[in-house]
């Protein structure tokens, strides 16, 4: 098993360190919550006061962060105190552009770097069930699949560094226009008289079924928008994609218009609540507020 320093130990960060600690990995953990750290330490990880205490010495480095920001200013602590040969997974979401520069910078120091952001939200963190997009060499995608095992349930390298990112962006966008036309559904299904939770019932089992009808059509159906991913979180992936599809002369436009409804989330005061709360946005836009 691996010495794992971990920072970054929020909704999805700290569940994740868990699941290493319990697969018997030794796991010292950073988090500018002290919370957070108390709850390592009762899983039976390690608490460090610093991110250099935490990577010094250890096999594997991984970082959990909200934003490109934070893992630029992380990482170049990281690139300081790792011990050389060291693995460094990054799970955040960020810009192709920040880990691929992740990547670079590692090289010039002996770092091995992978990015490799993760779908299925608080559930699949707590669960162990995520879905993980790797950039990065095959040897490095190799030497790291016991981490993957041990907090997901589908890991694939789709590239070179930045490409796990790329993926990812790939995923919210689907995610996005996805709640925002089973949102409409709702709409549609309770404004013409129709029974909406059979509708759905009856939806999730046909072509139109996805992960998002299996989970979340009975919270949208009972406007429980209590966040696992945040809309403030949304809006941020989607000035990635948007900005990602500029940078390739890609043009999608239901990309725009679903980052242009969860802007108007945002913008309504909705940015803690859930993604699905997009129905939120969808009822507004028919007069029909329900919240």
């Amino acid at each position: 098993m691996s010495s794992i320093g971990f920072i970054g130990l929020g909704i999805m960060g700290g569940p994740m360190a868990g699941h290493l600690v319990a697969a018997g990995h030794e796991v010292t953990g950073y988090n500018r919550s002290p919370g957070a750290l108390e709850k390592l330490k009762a899983a039976g990880g390690a608490a460090a006061g610093s991110v250099a205490a935490a990577v010094a010495g250890r096999d594997i480095v991984i970082t959990m962060l909200p934003q490109d920001e934070q893992v630029v200013e992380v990482f170049s602590e990281i690139l300081e105190h790792a011990k050389p040969g060291a693995l460094y997974i990054d799970f955040s979401t960020v810009t192709p552009k920040t880990s691929e520069w992740t990547g670079a910078e590692g090289a010039k120091r002996g770092l091995r770097v992978l990015d490799a952001p993760v779908s299925g939200g608080e559930p699949g963190a707590i669960n162990a069930a995520l879905s993980i997009m790797v950039g990065g060499s095959e040897a490095d995608f190799e030497a790291a699949k016991p981490v993957f095992a041990a907090v997901g349930k589908t890991y694939e390298l789709v590239g070179p560094n930045g490409s796990g990112q790329v993926v990812k962006a790939a995923n919210q966008l689907i995610v996005g226009g996805t709640y925002a036309l089973v949102a409409e559904a709702i709409v549609l299904m309770e404004s013409l008289g129709a029974d909406a939770a059979k509708g759905l019932d009856v939806l999730a089992g046909g072509l139109a079924g996805s992960k998002i009808l299996e989970l979340k059509r009975k919270s949208m159906l009972e406007r429980d928008f209590r966040p696992g991913f945040r809309i403030d979180l949304h809006h941020k992936d989607m000035g990635i994609i948007t900005q990602a599809a500029r940078d390739a002369e890609v043009t999608i436009p239901m990309g725009a218009l679903t980052a242009q409804l969860i802007a108007a989330a945002r913008a309504m005061g909705h940015g803690s609540l859930d993604h699905s709360a997009l129905q939120l946005v969808a009822e507004a836009l028919s007069g029909k507020a329900n919240s």
